[in-house]
């Protein structure tokens, strides 16, 4: 697995390490429960794994040229790793009620099977060319595509720290 891939799956394993069910569903009210963050990770790994899976196979960028704003987005995001709050998600990443037991296994496949699509589209078509549109930052390079999912991930782990910090501090499930 790719080192950014790695440091993905280690920042998930060290967040949720040692929950619970319960832990994993609490929530304060009109907030996402871990499990509910980690299901929206997981669709967002497998969204990306078909997607770059699919452009590995056709052997040719799917990209598109990218907007100013796309390409200021990017920067942000994948130069300086920082992915700004308060965006709604959109709707293929929304989580759909996913069990708790059953979102780790999920984004651990995920995470692998975008590992591999990834990969291909490295060897297929190189590192230095945009492969495929993320939906809100634009065409990404596939070094851009693995960060953009680890710093994507790192936000939500600090989301995964608030909960337990919270549920620590004696707030009640709503």
């Amino acid at each position: 697995m790719h080192d950014d891939l790695q440091r993905t799956r280690y920042a998930i394993d060290q967040a949720t390490e040692g929950m619970t069910l319960d832990e994993m569903s609490w929530h304060p009210a009109g907030k996402w429960c871990t499990a509910e963050v980690l299901e929206h990770l997981a669709l967002a790994f497998g969204g990306s794994a078909k997607l770059l899976a699919r452009v590995a196979s056709d052997g040719k960028s799917a990209a598109t040229r990218s907007t100013l704003k796309q390409r200021f987005r990017t920067w942000v995001v994948t130069g300086r790793e920082f992915l700004p709050g308060g965006r709604t998600s959109p709707k293929m990443v929304t989580p759909r009620g996913m069990p708790a037991d059953q979102v780790l296994p999920a984004i651990r496949k995920n995470l692998d099977d975008m590992d591999e699509a990834i990969n291909a589209c490295e060897s297929k078509l190189g590192a230095k060319i945009k492969i495929a549109d993320h939906p809100i930052l634009g065409p990404l390079t596939v070094t851009q595509w693995r960060r953009f999912h680890r710093v994507h991930t790192s936000h939500h782990m600090k989301q995964i720290a608030a909960l337990r910090a919270q549920m620590k501090n004696g707030q009640s499930r709503p």
